[in-house]
């Protein structure tokens, strides 16, 4: 036994670097999901890229004149599949139209029908996997039978037969409603997926035990906290029925060849493909990056919402 007297006595200095460390700074806001993505998204390149490219392709829609002053009607047979020229930089389709004027103004109906389709495919995937999730019970197994019956019919194959059945009523508003109509289907599944999730959530039993009814629950905090899925589906849903508009128009079921669109621009230079490849070429091109930003756009942002998936980069 040593003496007590003899004893050594340690104490910790009374200032510490824990009392920085243990700091809370107040100051700083609060993270969330969405603050948490935004921060991945803007360090990124790649996202900078699709969203100039997506924002030049809205704004050529919106406003065409910005980047043509040829009228795209102004044809001349006198410059049958002629080559570039000044003031006509990719030349001209075997009516003797300007490429480029049309592919400027082309791109207001290809993206109208895309944007079109796309609110309406997301209004009804919203509304039926909402109440199918947060419900349950019989109404979701009515609902769910339904969306089963529409995700088995192939949109595009319904389109045709909607588009041949109203064929002197074509129009991007008819185009529209034939694609959105019958792509809701998985929107729906999605939304049902992440209503079942939320629902179990604290804040969605607190706001029932305070008295608020079950359908302004759903709509005050469920399906707000909810949209984070659907916003990802309607960007990749928005590249696929631009890429229908153009595949019905290839196939003569689209709009009508009076209107100006990239798939009637591609139907018409197929007959000229081995003597002028560039007329269809360029606005297949066209075509394609305005699908790649706005897919590419929808991968970054699901991958960004997705902590998973930022843990593993």
């Amino acid at each position: 036994m040593s003496d007590p007297t003899t004893q050594k006595h340690y104490v910790a200095p009374v200032e510490t670097e824990s009392i920085a460390v243990d700091a809370v700074r107040i100051s700083e806001k609060p993270s969330n999901l969405w603050r948490d993505a935004w921060q991945d998204l803007r360090r990124r390149p790649l996202f900078w890229f699709s969203v100039v490219l997506a924002l030049v392709f809205l704004v050529m829609a919106l406003w065409p004149t910005l980047f043509t002053a040829t009228p795209p009607d102004s044809c001349d047979l006198a410059n049958s599949n002629g080559g570039p020229e000044a003031g006509h930089p990719l030349g001209f389709t075997f009516q003797g139209c300007d490429i480029y004027a049309r592919i400027a103004w082309g791109a207001q109906t290809s993206l109208a029908v895309g944007l079109i389709a796309t609110l309406i495919s997301s209004f009804l995937g919203l509304i039926m996997g909402a109440l199918a999730g947060f419900y349950g019970g019989w109404l979701d197994g009515v609902l769910s039978r339904i969306g089963d019956i529409f995700f088995a019919i192939p949109y595009i194959l319904a389109a045709v037969v909607v588009m041949t059945v109203f064929r002197d009523a074509r129009s991007v508003w008819t185009l529209a409603l034939a694609i959105g109509g019958f792509a809701w289907a998985s929107t729906a599944r999605v939304v049902r997926a992440e209503i079942l999730r939320v629902r179990q959530a604290d804040f969605v039993m607190a706001s029932q035990a305070l008295g608020q009814s079950k359908f302004k629950t759903l709509l005050n905090h469920v399906i707000p906290n909810a949209i984070a899925p659907l916003l990802v589906v309607s960007t990749l849903g928005l590249a696929a029925a631009i890429v229908a508009e153009a595949t019905l128009s290839f196939l003569g079921v689209g709009l009508g060849s009076d209107v100006m669109s990239w798939g009637n621009d591609i139907s018409d230079a197929q007959a000229s493909l081995r003597v002028a490849p560039m007329a269809l070429i360029y606005p297949s091109i066209a075509l394609t990056l305005a699908v790649l930003a706005f897919v590419t756009l929808g991968e970054l942002i699901r991958d960004a919402l997705d902590p998973k998936a930022r843990a593993r980069r």
